[in-house]
């Protein structure tokens, strides 16, 4: 992809994690979003929902965010 020495697939996610956190999007949806398991054993136990609409919609608005910093003109550029 390019991005050799640049960037790493961890990266991403913690970029992912964290403009999610900071736009105030749901913090269960971020996990579930990057697979990430329940620490907390009680509520792993009792909790089985995908929140799979959710998910969908928070990937949406990512891929609608990305899109929207990759076709942003450049200062200078326009």
């Amino acid at each position: 992809m390019g991005y050799k020495g640049a960037a790493t697939a961890h990266g991403f996610r913690g970029l992912f994690s964290t403009v999610c956190n900071e736009h105030d999007k749901d913090p269960d949806v971020i996990e579930l979003c990057l697979a990430h398991v329940e620490r907390d054993s009680v509520r792993a136990a009792y909790n089985a929902a995908r929140k799979l609409k959710q998910r969908a919609e928070l990937l949406q608005w990512w891929a609608d965010y990305v899109d929207s910093k990759r076709l942003a003109t450049p200062p200078g550029d326009g």
